[in-house]
């Protein structure tokens, strides 16, 4: 085959994906928010809910921020969301559950932050929603410990603003949690620079 061919070749294959991609995103014809969840023992859940934030924000949408757990951590993320206007960021959390150490403390922590979670959701109902994302990091932990009933969390999203859409992270997300996403990625560790004793870097960690 000459150059000449090999091109054309290739260019017949791009059209023919081309259309194939083209006729597939004109089969979508529903439009509305949706559930992700990021779970996995990966790194990368909270990294990427922080991406979509970030980019929603770029489009000119509203997000709110409720963080579970983390707290006490002077993170990168936290900087960085106060230069955006249409991010709030609440933290909740009074630390890993490993530092603070106390159960009923940590579920008062929890509690506080889902009411919040809950208001931005409610927030955004009607002609003049609030929020366009909202997005709930390391819930998936806190209902992994128990510190808040799973059928409430899915009962509020099953119930969601129609527009909203809901970004879930956490490590071990329940399987009731997982049947009501409409999106859900799981991270998979393959190796981490911890695990070699490598410690936890700035601006890769947190």
């Amino acid at each position: 085959m000459t150059k000449s061919e090999d091109n054309e070749a290739h260019r017949e294959k791009m059209r023919a994906i081309k259309a194939a991609q083209d006729a597939e995103v004109r089969s979508k014809e529903i439009s509305r928010g949706i559930v992700l969840v990021h779970t996995g023992d990966g790194k990368g859940k909270s990294t990427a809910a922080f991406g979509l934030a970030i980019r929603s924000a770029g489009q000119g949408q509203r997000v709110g921020i409720v963080q579970f757990i983390k707290g006490t951590w002077k993170t990168g993320e936290k900087k960085s969301i106060e230069g955006f206007p249409e991010i709030d960021h609440v933290i909740s959390g009074d630390g890993f559950i490993w530092n603070t150490q106390g159960r009923e403390k940590d579920i008062a922590s929890v509690r506080r932050g889902w009411d919040v979670a809950v208001d931005m959701i409610e927030q955004s109902r009607g002609d003049d929603p609030k929020y366009d994302l909202v997005v709930l990091d390391e819930l998936n932990i806190a209902l992994g410990m128990d510190y808040l009933p799973v059928e409430e969390v899915v009962e509020a999203l099953k119930n969601k603003p129609t527009e909203l859409s809901i970004c879930v992270t956490g490590r071990g997300a329940k399987d009731e949690l997982i049947e009501v996403a409409d999106t859900v990625s799981k991270m998979r560790l393959v190796k981490h620079a911890y695990e070699a004793g490598i410690k936890a870097r700035c601006g890769i960690e947190f």
